[in-house]
């Protein structure tokens, strides 16, 4: 079995290293889906509240809700699959430690980091409407995303991709990080360059 844990902040490409995940048959147990499946519940809209109701849900049951609430669905999904699961967007030391305490050595992971800048045109170019992000709120999403110790949580990767360069090499390193986890990868970081 194999759990990878990815943390990231927004524009990084975990969106994309859940599409390869996706593409090899992988599960995947999006953290963020736990609360907008709360926000819903609580009559409140998803887009609008998401970052509040991450936080309520914290207060109200503990700084591991919301990995609580993942570690089933997790479980179940690495019985029915291949024993590999990608879990999107780790945001705590507290729940890295409590899937560590769930899976041990199973457990893996993975940051997905990227400069500002190319972040920001990334997030620019989703087919949105606005063809450039607005960076002042991108660095407030930013503030309280390291706020819950995501910085802290990407210093403690077992591996980091800085996902700067070309789309295929990347999308090759998350494949072999989903393959083979560590014993795929030479070093603690690496670093996607461009296309070859």
């Amino acid at each position: 079995m194999r759990i990878i844990g990815t943390v990231g902040l927004p524009g990084s490409g975990k969106g994309e290293a859940a599409a390869v995940a996706r593409e090899e048959g992988i599960p995947i147990v999006t953290m963020g889906d736990v609360i907008r499946e709360e926000t819903r519940r609580r009559g409140l809209d998803p887009t609008e509240n998401h970052g509040e109701i991450a936080a309520a849900l914290r207060e109200e049951e503990g700084e591991t809700a919301i990995a609580d609430r993942c570690i089933p669905e997790v479980r179940e999904a690495a019985e029915e699959s291949r024993g590999v699961v990608l879990v999107d967007g780790l945001r705590s030391m507290a729940e890295v430690e409590r899937f560590k305490h769930a899976f041990g050595d199973d457990f893996l992971l993975l940051s997905i980091e990227a400069p500002f800048e190319t972040r920001a045109e990334r997030l620019g170019t989703r087919g949105r409407e606005e063809t450039d992000v607005d960076r002042e709120k991108l660095r407030e999403r930013e503030e309280r995303e390291l706020g819950f110790g995501m910085g802290e949580v990407m210093d403690a990767a077992d591996i980091t991709i800085e996902n700067v360069g070309g789309l295929t090499r990347f999308r090759e390193q998350v494949r072999t990080i989903l393959e083979e986890g560590t014993a795929g990868i030479d070093a603690t970081t690496a670093e996607s360059g461009g296309d070859a």
